[in-house]
């Protein structure tokens, strides 16, 4: 990143924007070629979550066409991270597209060298997905959510933006995926399938690091769209494996079933996880990985699997207050 300019990012205080802010503040102050980004944060809300100064807090709203005004001024790296993943059609609309368009533009009126857009593999739509390159398969969103993250995506591609297509992000913060994954297997108490499903899976922290290399390191990733996973699958069955031998999950059970007695099951146990929702986690969802972290010139790290038992009390303690379940959102 030419000049020690400012970083914007919106969605700081999300899950995945605060891995990614955190990164970005540990290269406040490091010796090395490269300078320390400054850092600006939109929130509806300051909070109190890094040392005074660290990050300039500007309080707004992405629906608020005033609170992204002068917003990029000065910025080298804009990194969009907000969305809206709620049931409401309209705001999903207003925060996903509207906020988008008005953020990107600013970008671009601004002229800043790097925007990072953070979207969704869900775009896609319903699998099986195996082994899948970008956009080799037509965009299919099923969700109000998907649908306009996807509609997001093309402002930031228009403003020059490196968009990124997670799939499961795990880690602190993930109130959705694994509290979603805990209602499942009280649900369905067996193996899905053998639990053979590929699944394109990230730690957070990994994610943040490649967000942080991608807005200001000093490989240039081209604009374009990106698969944003850990480059090796995670098959479901082993996923859900560790995830109890940390104790997050309980033990897993002898039984195997064939998907349709898992749905069929699914059907007759109330609960707030969709059959669409189960199928995301149950059937093939895996997206090529590989080429994003070589282009930030960064590594992947040693795997979401690996990086468990280091949240694994994070996710204990929030299933204990939220109940034992949760949704799974996204999609």
């Amino acid at each position: 990143m030419a000049g020690n300019g400012t970083v914007v990012v919106t969605g700081a205080t999300g899950f995945i924007g605060s891995h990614a802010l955190r990164a970005l503040a540990e290269l406040q102050g490091t010796d090395g070629d490269r300078p320390a980004p400054r850092l600006r944060a939109l929130v509806r809300t300051v909070p109190d979550v890094l040392p005074p100064g660290t990050v300039e807090w500007v309080r707004g709203d992405l629906t608020d066409p005033a609170s992204v005004r002068g917003l990029c001024e000065d910025a080298a790296a804009v990194v969009h991270l907000a969305s809206y993943i709620g049931g409401d059609e309209e705001r999903c609309e207003a925060v996903n597209v509207g906020g988008t368009r008005a953020l990107t533009a600013e970008a671009e009126r601004a002229g800043a060298a790097r925007v990072v857009h953070l979207s969704t593999a869900a775009v896609y739509g319903a699998g099986p997905h195996r082994g899948i390159a970008v956009d080799e398969i037509e965009a299919e969103p099923v969700s109000a959510v998907s649908r306009t993250r996807l509609a997001g995506e093309a402002y930031a591609r228009r403003a020059g933006a490196v968009v990124l297509r997670p799939g499961m992000v795990l880690g602190a913060g993930d109130r959705w995926v694994v509290p979603g994954l805990r209602e499942l297997v009280d649900r369905v108490p067996a193996e899905w399938d053998g639990g053979r499903a590929s699944q394109t899976v990230v730690d957070a922290g990994d994610l943040g690091r490649l967000i942080a290399a991608i807005a200001v390191g000093p490989s240039v990733v081209p604009p374009g769209t990106y698969h944003a996973g850990h480059p090796e699958p995670v098959r479901i069955g082993a996923l859900l494996a560790e995830l109890a031998a940390v104790g997050v999950l309980p033990p897993r059970p002898d039984a195997d079933w064939p998907l349709a007695d898992c749905l069929e099951r699914l059907r007759t146990t109330p609960g707030r996880v969709s059959e669409r929702q189960f199928a995301l986690a149950a059937e093939d969802h895996w997206y090529l990985a590989d080429d994003l972290w070589k282009l930030a010139g960064t590594s992947p790290g040693p795997g979401p699997l690996s990086r468990l038992a280091g949240v694994a009390a994070w996710y204990r303690g929030w299933l204990r207050e939220a109940g034992g379940a949760g949704s799974s959102a996204g999609g």
